[in-house]
């Protein structure tokens, strides 16, 4: 990474005639009309793919100098959330902290990072024609109008940084974020859930980090932007790469986070084999955290048939429906199912003896209904498993209307694990994973 580059830059939004410049159409069948499926109940009715975008023609296009060489990797990752842009057909998406990998040394995983200067970005994009447009993007930036970077903040909690290969270790960075869920607020300014504090952040208009709260405890220290601990504490315990990956506004202004995994409280055991994850509920008004809930997945081989690892079962979107009513995507890699909650007063466990002190922990209860924790009830609205034509890792979803839901997978960059990831010469070989958004038609209305 090019220090010099990360001092000078100054926060720029893609304009539109750019980004047309740049999403080029990949072949007249790319283009052509929407793929269209008719099976029983929930059906597709049209997909859209992003074309190949060079990774530092669009980096380098927001904030100049920051990536030398992409690698061979095209903009992706975008699927990370979705987010009605207000008109028709139009949303908000957000990039997670860029491509990255593993890669085994020995006995120890390394997370590599191969494009080290890439910097998350918010992108509006629209679907039409069977391909997906870039209408704007937005990177996101220090209080100075430098880039945040995609790096991890602390040695010791967050997974050390290396190159493309694994043989260089990289600095880590305070300020970087692994960003996920995205909503706007009613003044234009955005929110995000970030997986590394985990952290909620707020971000102005043009992509300024304004504020990011993290758990009580959590010292992150040399920040370029104001670092606030509200959160509760026991939001420490959470997984390496599982922080807080959905979020939703609701129609009062308050956003719900959602958890992606279980916390590893007290411990590791108890974490990867909980079927327990949490929701918060935070005031901007107030500026804390209001209330806490409790989610219980459906057992894994529900999630996905034949899958029988719990800790595979992760919280992606999180999407407001009115009212106290949310929409729930719970999934694995391969699977996903949506299911309504209701926030109710009575199903609070902020203050109270389950949200962290209990012994045994909520997650470690086999049925913490049964022990009397008063999980959130949930009724299913649909299992993407009886969809044809919905890809793996759906990690944005948006309601369109009343029966119409958006999904956008998240294509990891078109990165594999591995040292097979990048060839002799250091360029990726893609593994062919299009982002893909898909409009799915429900056969009952959910608002």
């Amino acid at each position: 990474m090019n220090p010099r580059a990360l001092r000078r830059p100054v926060a720029v939004v893609l304009p539109l005639s750019t980004a047309l410049a740049l999403t080029t159409v990949v072949g007249s069948a790319d283009a052509a009309a929407p793929t269209r499926h008719r099976p029983e109940g929930a059906r597709v009715v049209s997909t859209a793919t992003l074309p190949d975008i060079p990774l530092a023609q669009f980096s380098n296009r927001l904030l100049p100098g920051t990536v030398r060489d992409d690698r061979g990797v095209d903009l992706g990752g975008i699927g990370s959330d979705l987010y009605p842009a207000g008109r028709r057909g139009e949303f908000w998406t957000v990039t997670d902290r860029g491509p990255n990998g593993q890669i085994e040394i020995g006995k120890e995983k390394r997370r590599t990072f191969p494009v080290p200067g890439f910097n998350p970005a918010i992108v509006k994009i629209r679907a039409t024609g069977g391909r997906i447009e870039v209408l704007r993007a937005i990177p996101l930036t220090t209080s100075n109008g430098s880039p945040v970077t995609g790096l991890p903040n602390q040695a010791g909690r967050d997974e050390a940084p290396y190159n493309f290969d694994a043989s260089q270790p990289l600095t880590y960075n305070p300020n970087g974020l692994d960003t996920e869920g995205i909503v706007q607020d009613r003044d234009g300014s955005f929110w995000l859930v970030d997986e590394y504090g985990p952290s909620l952040v707020h971000v102005s208009a043009r992509g300024r980090v304004l504020e990011r709260h993290v758990p009580k405890g959590l010292k992150l220290t040399g920040a370029g932007y104001p670092v606030i601990e509200s959160l509760p504490s026991v939001f420490l315990k959470r997984k390496i790469n599982r922080g807080f990956e959905g979020l939703a506004l609701l129609p009062g202004g308050d956003l719900v986070l959602g958890l992606q995994s279980p916390l590893l409280n007290p411990g590791k055991e108890a974490g990867e084999e909980s079927r327990a994850t949490r929701l918060l509920r935070f005031s901007p008004r107030k500026g804390k955290v209001t209330a806490e809930y409790v989610y219980r997945f459906d057992p894994v081989g529900v999630v996905e048939p034949g899958q029988k690892k719990t800790s595979e079962l992760k919280i992606s979107a999180l999407v407001a429906l009115g009212g106290d009513r949310l929409l729930v995507q719970e999934r694995t890699d391969k699977s996903a199912r949506l299911h309504e909650v209701r926030l109710r007063p009575g199903n609070d466990i902020l203050g109270s003896r389950w949200e962290s002190a209990a012994k045994p922990s909520v997650e470690e209860l086999p049925d913490p209904a049964a022990a009397g924790v008063p999980v959130l009830p949930k009724r299913l609205v649909v299992d993407m498993n009886t969809v044809k034509g919905v890809p793996g890792k759906i990690e944005g979803v948006a309601l369109e209307g009343s029966k119409t839901l958006v999904l956008l997978n998240d294509n990891d960059f078109g990165m594999t694990d591995g040292p097979s990831a990048f060839d002799a010469k250091g360029r990726l070989v893609d593994s062919n994973i299009e982002t893909t958004l898909v409009r799915v038609r429900l056969p009952h209305a959910v608002r």
